[in-house]
């Protein structure tokens, strides 16, 4: 498989002193739309990957940036604003919607990825308050999970991150013993891999093979039922129930992102082959091997086009869809270099 390079042009060019900017009409920044603490959030986890080098100041810099948006998001409970305009307003009430999950994940993955220091331990402060909070929703618990999952690596003992941890594998549940529809919903929805990653990274944080066998299940399911004709056909943006028919549209980059990380996390656990087809497949996704046969990122300007429909391509560059796709190429790549 022959990949891209990994360019950080675009998220350059939709980033500021403040944040990264949510918008974009093609490949211009809409500033009037302003910015998102889940776009920023999710440019923490992309950059945090980064590995740290004296070679490359860009990482620590959009670190800092990306920090500092979360920081001033963050209520005293917990909680977390997610849109601010371009006058340095915030323009909601603090929730603990998927903003505050993403921004959980964003800071777990910032606080795995450093060395001990202020950073880190202020970092650390914020994820522990957010993490004493509990959503209504699934998905915002299943993206705090995943930040949980990143302290535990560096804190295995760390009280908040078990505690949501181990919570939100109890919320998601059991596959349903139906074998048609195994899945805990009656619908899939959006990022609907996040659900078996979180089984999947609950059962080895706490040494529970009966968790990581449901996850592993769940997640060769839908790797199976989002197929289609040899590439992904993935959930679009109404869901898909039992009896939906594939391909539908649109079809959004955040989808098979979370397909990615999933199928990494299996990876990880298995060795198995089956899961670095699955993950090539994510990236053939983006690259053209998809069902309206047109590549979504964009090399030359390192961005990502929003969505995929039937006869084409939602043509904007936005944050969500860029960084969706930064992060499945930053699969693609580390794939590729454990195989050399």
């Amino acid at each position: 498989m022959r990949l891209p390079n990994l360019s950080f042009t675009r998220l350059n060019q939709l980033t500021d002193d403040k944040g990264i900017f949510e918008h974009a009409e093609g490949t211009l920044t809409r500033y009037d739309h302003g910015y998102c603490v889940d776009d920023v959030a999710r440019a923490l986890v992309v950059v945090s990957r980064v590995p740290m080098t004296l070679e490359n100041p860009e990482r620590q810099k959009l670190c800092d940036i990306y920090l500092s948006f979360l920081l001033s998001a963050q209520t005293s409970n917990g909680s977390f604003h997610n849109r601010l305009g371009l006058d340095r307003r915030w323009k909601d009430q603090s929730s603990v919607q998927d903003c505050w999950g993403r921004a959980l994940w964003g800071l777990g993955t910032f606080i795995s990825s450093q060395p001990e220091g202020q950073a880190r331990e202020t970092a650390l402060r914020a994820f522990t308050i957010g993490a004493k909070q509990r959503s209504p929703w699934l998905r915002s618990m299943a993206f705090a999970a995943l930040g949980a999952t990143e302290v535990l690596q560096v804190l295995p003992n760390h009280y908040q991150a078990q505690s949501i941890l181990k919570d939100t594998a109890l919320r998601i549940g059991r596959p349903r013993t139906s074998m048609s529809w195994p899945w805990p919903e009656d619908r899939l929805e959006y990022a609907n891999a996040v659900l078996p990653e979180i089984l999947i990274a609950a059962g080895t944080a706490f040494t529970d093979e009966s968790l990581v066998e449901d996850g592993l299940i769940l997640l060769g399911w839908l790797v199976e039922l989002e197929t289609f004709g040899g590439h992904l056909s993935v959930t679009p943006v109404g869901g898909r129930g039992p009896t939906d028919i594939s391909p539908a549209f649109d079809q959004q980059p955040i989808e098979v992102a979370a397909l990615a990380d999933a199928c990494v996390r299996a990876l990880k656990i298995t060795g198995d082959r089956r899961w670095v087809d699955a993950l090539e497949l994510t990236v053939e996704w983006f690259l053209g091997n998809n069902d309206a046969c047109i590549p979504l990122y964009d090399p030359v300007s390192g961005g990502c086009c929003d969505g995929l429909e039937r006869f084409g391509r939602n043509e904007n560059q936005g944050a969500e869809s860029t960084l969706a796709a930064l992060s499945t190429l930053q699969h693609g790549h580390s794939l590729s270099e454990r195989a050399l």
